[in-house]
């Protein structure tokens, strides 16, 4: 004969029953993507030291192509796609970079001339 009372047995089938939906609902969660706020800031401020080194008139074409990523990682976020947003903050910083390293290297040229 069983010893232990049949609410202690359902009780603890039901403990496992609740901590097994709290992990899998613990794994979704965490699973979930969040706006990424540090890309989106990367991004403008890369946007704006390639600005303020004069690279729209030597890298106009990597400027409008950073502007445009930077504006569909501002949709994305809108929303709530949150991982296609982090990518075009990510390629609009890139391609900041690069027009920030056009306006440097024009400036170097000149320096040097």
């Amino acid at each position: 004969m069983n010893s232990k009372p049949k609410f202690m047995a359902h009780s603890a089938s039901s403990f496992r029953c609740v901590y097994a939906f709290a992990l899998a609902a613990c794994g979704l969660l965490s699973a979930c993507a969040t706006a990424p706020v540090q890309e989106m800031s990367n991004a403008r401020q890369a946007i704006r030291a390639a600005r303020d080194a004069g690279a729209e008139q030597v890298a106009a074409a990597q400027m409008s192509e950073a502007r445009a990523f930077l504006e569909r990682a501002e949709a994305n976020l809108q929303t709530r796609e949150y991982r296609t947003a982090k990518r075009n903050a990510v390629a609009a910083r890139g391609k900041a970079a690069e027009a920030l390293e056009a306006a440097q290297q024009t400036m170097a040229r000149k320096g040097a001339g």
